[in-house]
């Protein structure tokens, strides 16, 4: 099932490319298929995704799948979501919280 919205999914191979090498803003959700939290915020990151998609990237790294990458950044909970702007991260939101709060750190980078 392909999704119709603008959510980026993150790899271990294309993360360079499409995080560290972007110079705008980006929207990095580590989450896991077994995470209740992280269920419950997908359709928000999913919501954020459509609504910015024209000024910042938004998207998900499982990290099942992928377990490089949260271990160079020490993730040690999930959801946690991280805030790159020119492929740095700038920000960090643990847990899960509200789209409004999301959408508040997002916006303190654009």
């Amino acid at each position: 099932m392909s999704e119709k919205n603008s959510v980026v999914h993150f790899t271990d191979s294309n993360f360079k490319t499409e995080v560290q090498d972007y110079q705008g803003v980006v929207l990095v959700d580590f989450w896991a298929p077994w995470c209740a939290p992280c269920r419950n915020i997908a359709p928000i990151i999913e919501s954020l995704a459509e609504s910015y998609s024209q000024k910042a990237k938004i998207g998900k790294l499982n990290v099942d799948d992928e377990p490089q990458i949260p271990s160079n950044f020490g993730i040690r909970a999930l959801p946690t979501m991280l805030v790159f702007k020119a492929g740095q991260v700038v920000d960090q939101i643990v847990g899960a919280v509200s789209k409004d709060k999301i959408a508040q750190t997002i916006d303190k980078y654009l």
